[in-house]
């Protein structure tokens, strides 16, 4: 009798330990994959920062006289494109949902990248306040983007590298830890752009 109670305290000890030892590492996946969401949200704030900024932008550009109005068109619809990209609330996006994300926002970076161009050839615009205002403002908010898909991608790289280590390989998978998805570069983005101002040139007026 005292063998079996012996044995049954060394079972009930170990059942104790191995518990405790997976709730650790599910805890300590818990961290990390919170921390990927928490920063997938500044990423979001960021970009919504930008966001707020084109109305006031496309407004000033519009008073400009004979100004490039398909460029303001653009920029309209791929902010509007933009806001159709959904996600769950207070979790970072899937594969999917992160490629779809990153075309819409490409497709207003590269929109806002030609208004600024065709912008070179006014130069009364670019003497106003509001517009050299609203053009730092929106350098500012392209390098706060970067900085923070920078952290993102880190984090998101310390978790699907801690899901992959032993032992929490052994249990990722059965507690429902998935990879998290990284921004990737654009394409192209090795190369070093060529840059050309060419003050001369105006556009011409629309009838």
């Amino acid at each position: 009798m005292k063998t079996f109670l012996i044995i049954l305290g060394v079972l009930a000890a170990l059942v104790v330990a191995g518990v405790l030892f997976v709730t650790g590492i599910y805890n300590g996946l818990v961290n990390r994959g919170q921390a990927v969401d928490a920063q997938w949200a500044q990423v979001e704030n960021v970009y919504q920062r930008r966001a707020d900024l084109i109305p006031n932008l496309v407004a000033t550009v519009s008073g400009a006289a004979n100004f490039e109005k398909t460029t303001l068109t653009e920029i309209t619809e791929a902010r509007a494109s933009v806001g159709k990209v959904q996600f769950n609330p207070g979790t970072s996006p899937t594969p999917a949902q992160l490629a779809e994300f990153e075309k819409a926002q490409g497709q207003l970076g590269s929109a806002l990248s030609r208004l600024l161009v065709v912008a070179e050839n006014y130069p009364s615009l670019k003497a106003t306040e509001n517009f050299q205002t609203l053009q730092s403002q929106l350098e500012g908010a392209e390098n706060r983007i970067t900085v923070e898909r920078g952290r993102f991608n880190e984090l998101a790289r310390d978790y699907n590298s801690a899901i992959k280590r032993v032992p929490a390989v052994f249990f990722a998978g059965i507690l429902g830890f998935k990879d998290k998805a990284y921004f990737a570069a654009a394409p192209g983005a090795e190369k070093v752009p060529q840059v050309s101002f060419d003050f001369g040139k105006k556009e011409p007026a629309k009838p």
